[in-house]
């Protein structure tokens, strides 16, 4: 019994001892609040002992004990910084190779790790690793935006053996965290239904979430998540990590609790079909995996990457947009010369800085006149517009307003010029049937005469238009037929499609770095911080009723800022015009509405609308997001932009359930004011021939008042949507 008793001290000792050596290294990549801390023992092993709030004294992580361990690791690498597969691993691998000689083992030692400064607030981290066997060398990178609160990581893959070596997988971002419990956020859909949350517990074993179609990766299954620790997600306190991957093809986000019940996660592009032939001497990038710690809730995560997406990688992120009115719902495929002159007049009529002309103007041996042809042919229509672009162009800007463009560039239709010239350029496999989504096939972006052809489509519009105003991007298809005629290695298609495509957008954005362009794929199906890099905004959904509008974009709020959310007022949902309205200035507003169709208190309303956007956009675009009110969780659903210097803030409110005296019962407490501030109240949007009972009310309220005790906006059966503009009081 003594005996046992001993055996026991000495392992309760050693556990609670910190597990680092004398000679250890320690590597703390370190925001304002958050820190990632990998260590490196005698052997040159890399391991993450922490990743959470930041320590003030960064000597104290090396007393840090081996992650919060709870047992033996076999192996140790449970906790890898990025776990190689073969040899000693157990668990799921970061990166999985075949070395030139047929070895399906890799080891990976530290060898040496830099930090600079890459600009101010950034600082870029690299940790070299190297197999001591095999001159296969794995650079892990994490830049730290130290006042955003968010980590970029990527990695890349390079050898010299004297053949190629094949990788099978190779994760973006392999990361450690030890709690109590786990509870993973995640979203699904489909299209015009997307964005649905689910929160499930994660227990011993994997969890997936990937995508294998292609193009429209997150048509069923965004790459981004929520995992909060020991408790669900709340959203003001509690610890939580949000995280995204940039990458706009097939990915594979694994989470695994391990055998001590701590959590592993590795993020990158899907090995699905996906091996990678590695030639000597070059070097294969990861794309990033962006992911931000709150330890007050989802709230502040959110905030987080809206800051740093505003700052560092959507174009303008701090810039203007345009308003905008499209013709699809008002006419369609049938249009021409005339009824879109009319239209123009229509938009500067309601008031707003853009007509976009949407799908089927162009094609001529087979007419784009439905979604079954024309695709892939980029000329004129010369029936529906027989002088062209240009002429719409120049009657646009007669009329007041710019002019925009719909383009599918990516794709073709069977029934076309280009599909009848150039087969080779299309996705698709020999001796079997063609299969279409949406009547339409992909073009092989892989093959550069292909990136060539689609640079050039948008190129020629531009050149030969060069005041146009906008474009709107769209990608409606799947690869169903994933084979390319052109590529030596059929098992890189998937990967060297979304790297063709991020070519063709670069060479854009590098000639026409300041031309807004929306990312539409069909819906919410390409959005993604890799695509953003190059768009101003996206669409979210083809479901624009007002009343889902409140769920589909109160859940890409948890990752995308209001400023490059593309919310239009159209007529798919029920609700008045106040309501679809008083939604889509949650965003980048916009108008997919017969304008002629409007009463006059309907034009009325919305005219004043766009006014009132004007006054209050910097706010909604560039303050921070604060939610108040879950529509998952009441009758009503509420959230507030805050300025930053917390003088104005935009707070809006909705009835979600129409249930017998449903509504806002009670005051709702409010966020992000100044405690110190005094603020007017005053209502906007008010529908004409109504009148506000809160604007009768002269009252000032304390910022401290109205986060302790709240304020009604007065929702209910009659007042569906109220939007409340809060000014400080000087």
């Amino acid at each position: 019994m003594s005996r046992l008793f001993t055996s026991l001290v000495l392992l309760l000792l050693i556990m609670s001892t910190a597990w680092s050596a004398p000679g250890d290294i320690h590597i703390a990549i370190e925001t304002n609040r958050t820190a990632l801390v990998i260590r490196v023992d005698k052997d040159q092993n890399p391991t993450i002992v922490h990743l959470g709030q930041r320590l003030n004294n960064a000597d104290e992580y090396a007393q840090i004990a081996g992650n919060g361990k709870r047992g033996e690791d076999y192996t140790g690498l449970y906790n890898s910084a990025y776990t190689p597969a073969g040899g000693r691993n157990l668990l799921e691998p970061a990166i999985q190779v075949t070395h030139a000689d047929g070895n399906p083992s890799l080891d990976l030692r530290y060898v040496r790790h830099e930090s600079k400064a890459e600009a101010s607030g950034v600082t870029l981290t690299t940790v070299y690793l190297k197999d001591p066997q095999y001159p296969f060398d794995v650079t892990l990178y994490y830049k730290a935006y130290q006042h955003e609160d968010v980590i970029e990581q990527w990695t890349t893959i390079r050898h010299t053996e004297k053949k190629n070596v094949v990788l099978h997988k190779y994760a973006s971002a392999n990361l450690y965290i030890p709690a109590h419990k786990y509870y993973l956020t995640h979203f699904h859909g489909d299209w015009a239904n997307e964005m649905n949350p689910t929160e499930e517990r994660l227990t011993e074993g994997m969890k997936l979430l990937d995508t294998k179609l292609g193009t429209r990766a997150d048509l069923f299954q965004p790459p981004s998540f929520l995992v909060a620790l020991n408790q669900p997600a709340q959203e003001d306190e509690g610890e939580v990590m949000a995280g995204t991957l940039a990458w706009s093809g097939n990915y594979q986000i694994a989470f695994e609790v391990d055998p001590l019940h701590n959590l592993r996660l590795m993020a990158g592009i899907n090995p699905y079909a996906s091996a990678y032939t590695l030639t000597p001497g070059k070097e294969f990038v990861t794309p990033s995996f962006l992911f931000t710690y709150s330890s007050t809730g989802k709230g502040t995560a959110s905030r987080n990457l809206h800051r740093w997406a505003r700052k560092f990688r959507i174009p303008q992120g701090k810039g203007n947009r345009v308003t905008l009115l499209n013709n699809w719902e008002a006419t369609f495929f049938d249009f021409n010369e005339e009824k879109l002159t009319a239209l123009f007049k229509d938009g500067k009529k309601l008031g707003v800085d853009l007509f976009l002309l949407d799908d089927g103007w162009f094609g001529n041996k087979y007419p784009r006149n439905d979604d079954r042809a024309g695709l892939g042919d980029w000329q004129e229509n010369v029936k529906k517009l027989p002088h062209g672009l240009g002429y719409l162009v120049k009657e646009a800007e007669k009329a007041g307003i710019k002019f925009g463009i719909w383009l599918e560039p990516e794709m073709v239709s069977p029934k076309s010029e280009l599909y009848e010239k150039h087969p080779d350029w299309v996705l698709k496999l020999p001796n079997r049937q063609e299969y279409y989504f949406r009547n339409q096939l992909v073009l092989d972006l892989t093959n550069p005469k292909v990136q060539d052809f689609v640079f050039s489509i948008v190129d020629n519009v531009v050149t030969k238009n060069p005041t146009l105003g906008y474009i709107k991007w769209d990608c409606n298809a799947v690869i169903y037929n994933a084979f390319s005629a052109t590529n030596s290695n059929p098992s890189h298609l998937y990967v060297d499609y979304v790297q063709g495509l991020y070519n063709v957008m670069e060479r854009l954005h590098t000639k026409y770095p300041t031309l807004p362009m929306m990312l539409c794929s069909g819906g919410g199906g390409r959005v993604d911080y890799g695509a953003l890099r190059y768009f101003t905004e996206f669409w979210p959904s083809d479901n624009t009723d007002g009343l889902e509008r409140v769920f589909i974009q109160w859940n890409y709020s948890y990752f995308f800022p209001s400023i490059a959310t593309c919310n239009h007022v159209t007529d798919w949902g029920k609700q008045p015009i106040k309501f679809r309205t008083d939604v889509a200035m949650m965003g980048k507003l916009g108008y997919d509405i017969v304008v002629s169709k409007l009463d006059e208190k309907e034009l009325q309303f919305s005219q004043q609308a766009l006014k009132t956007y004007e006054q209050i956009k910097n706010v909604l675009w560039q303050g921070d997001l604060f939610r108040l009110a879950s529509p998952y969780e009441g009758d009503v659903a509420s959230l507030m932009y805050v300025s930053e210097p917390k003088d104005r803030a935009v707070w809006f409110s909705y009835l979600t359930n129409n249930r017998y005296k449903a509504g806002s019962l009670a005051p709702i407490r409010l966020k992000g004011l100044d405690p110190a501030k005094k603020y007017t109240v005053r209502e906007l949007n008010i529908y004409p021939g109504t009148k506000s009972s809160i604007n009768d009310d002269a009252t000032t309220y304390s910022g401290n008042y109205l986060m302790t005790v709240g304020f009604n906006p007065k929702v209910d059966a009659r007042r569906t949507s109220v939007v409340l503009e809060l000014t400080e009081s000087k």
